[in-house]
């Protein structure tokens, strides 16, 4: 799972444990920074460095009804947020570790209300409280998941009701509004933020966004203006993963190559929808979150499982009949009552279902853990956390750095004075020129070709995003297997060749891209030329 640790710091909490070194770095920034700004300025500072400190911030974002709470519930481990259309809904929540569990309802003049858990620990439908003033829900979990990451549940895309995309904007970092009048601004006091350096705050760091069956306008859209990783550009495959949610509602048949089954269906699909978003994210990914959840949060019983084997009892025609349609599957006679098929549905589905039914009759002493697992299996979870922690993990340092440098950017910009922001400018330069920092800059130039910010021809494109995209050698340099030496040799041809280029065969956006890549080789052959130092010493010795 995704290793970045840390928690929320407070006056009496231990010294802060930061992603890494670009963190510790940025954050070590803003200490110096403090006390050279204006309060304003010092206060949105604070507020980063909270943040650098902390887990990384995933968001959960999509269409309304794809799904986003289910896969929530899935990916912590616990049924926590509800599905089902209520106030909460239509509220962005974070789900963060703490040894106390609980729900903080945050207002918007910044006060909070603790509610409890309902009678079956979720988060309440309904509220009781005026929905107009609330900015957002804190939910508290103890759960070892929520050490690594902080979740964030988005109300979605496409909701009639526009308190909630705005929500939605804000919590991505994706709200386009210029803040507050300025003749509002001059009655709040020195220390807080306005509201621009609060949204620059608030980002989330990496997304993953929830896909129906067809990707819409409003997709591309989202995942284009998404602010995070890098000085608030796009989202790319350094801070976005897709996933295609319901994929057993995909139907095979009208999916060419499937052979008729559904996951390959699913996973063909997913593939298309890959190609569409391009390079917003850094791949898409078939999932069954009802299965998912109902897996991985204990919802699947034991009584499931005994319901289930009495369906496997029933004749092969039978069963086929019953799976045609919900409808069916709950009206036909059936030595299973209506209420424990109905159950059955609301926590599988037709599809699970049916590959719980296949695995009973092949294997009738299949235990109820087997059984789960099985489902687990077919959901599809574990390659979401996989890539999940392929994608985010690695860079978690640089991503976390980066965006809290945008983040500083934004606050200053908003806040401060001509001579602060050119204080500030400079101070970020100074860190960026160092070769430990160079990952930002690598980060930067991804973002700015994957985007399509800066246009180069698809091999070298392509190129960019390898050696961006990846935290090995040897994917980064595009030779699997290759030895050290190789691997240097070809380093170093391409650090030549991208000098070249910037100096003689681009134009100016270009000439800035190519740089970056030529100064990544370049640390990249330094590193495996020191690495092979100490063997050909001790090999004299």
């Amino acid at each position: 799972m995704i290793s970045v640790r840390g928690a929320s710091v407070s006056e009496h909490s231990e010294p802060a444990a930061f992603a890494g070194p670009l963190s510790a770095a940025v954050a070590g920034l803003c200490d110096r920074l403090r006390p050279q700004v204006s309060p304003a300025t010092a206060a949105g500072l604070a507020d980063v460095l909270h943040r650098l400190s902390a887990p990384l911030q995933v968001a959960v974002a999509g269409r309304i009804k794809s799904g986003k709470s289910t896969l929530v519930n899935a990916l912590i481990g616990r049924r926590v947020a509800p599905t089902a259309i209520g106030e909460c809904t239509h509220l962005v929540t974070r789900f963060s570790y703490d040894p106390l569990d609980r729900i903080e309802v945050i207002f918007t003049d910044g006060t909070k209300q603790v509610l409890p858990f309902d009678a079956e620990g979720m988060i309440p439908a309904e509220l009781g409280v005026e929905l107009d003033r609330v900015s957002h829900l804190e939910v508290y979990l103890t759960n070892a998941v929520l050490r690594e990451l902080t979740v964030i549940d988005t109300p979605g895309l496409g909701s009639l009701d526009a308190g909630s995309v705005a929500r939605t904007e804000q919590a991505l970092g994706t709200s386009s509004g210029a803040g507050k009048p300025v003749d509002e601004l001059a009655d709040e006091p020195v220390d807080t933020l306005d509201t621009v350096s609060a949204n620059a705050v608030s980002g989330a760091e990496a997304v993953l966004y929830v896909l129906t069956q067809s990707v819409r306008a409003d997709d591309r859209e989202v995942l284009a203006a998404f602010s995070a990783a890098t000085a608030s550009r796009d989202a790319g495959p350094v801070n976005a993963i897709g996933v295609l949610n319901k994929a057993d509602t995909v139907v095979a048949e009208s999916v060419a190559g499937s052979g008729g089954d559904v996951w390959q269906a699913a996973q063909l699909l997913a593939r298309r929808q890959a190609r569409v978003l391009g390079t917003r994210v850094a791949d898409v990914l078939p999932v069954i979150g009802l299965l998912a959840e109902s897996a991985e949060t204990g919802r699947f019983s034991s009584a499931d499982a005994y319901a289930l084997r009495s369906l496997a009892e029933l004749d092969a025609d039978t069963v086929a009949t019953m799976l045609v349609s919900a409808e069916l599957f709950t009206t036909l006679e059936a030595p299973v009552p209506v209420a424990t098929r109905a159950a059955l549905l609301a926590r599988l589905d037709l599809y699970g279902i049916e590959c719980a039914i296949t695995a009973i009759r092949e294997a009738p002493n299949i235990t109820t853990g087997s059984l789960r697992r099985l489902l687990l299996d077919l959901s599809g979870l574990a390659e979401v956390r996989g890539r999940l922690d392929a994608v985010f993990r690695a860079r978690a340092d640089g991503i976390k750095a980066a965006a809290a440098l945008a983040s500083i950017v934004a606050i200053t910009a908003a806040s401060g004075t001509d001579d602060e922001r050119q204080r500030v400018h400079d101070a970020i330069e100074v860190l960026l020129a160092k070769p430990q920092a160079h990952q930002l800059r690598l980060l930067e130039a991804l973002t700015l070709v994957a985007s399509g910010a800066v246009e180069l021809p698809g091999d070298l494109a392509e190129e960019v995003l390898r050696v961006g995209s990846s935290v090995r050698v040897d994917e980064q340099l595009g030779r699997p297997g290759a030895s050290p030496t190789e691997l240097a040799e070809h380093a170093l041809e391409r650090a030549g060749w991208w000098r070249s280029f910037a100096s003689f065969g681009a134009t100016p956006a270009q000439s800035r891209v190519a740089h970056v890549v030529h100064r990544a080789y370049f640390l990249i052959w330094q590193r495996l030329r020191e690495q092979a130092e100490p063997q050909h010493g001790a090999r004299g010795g």
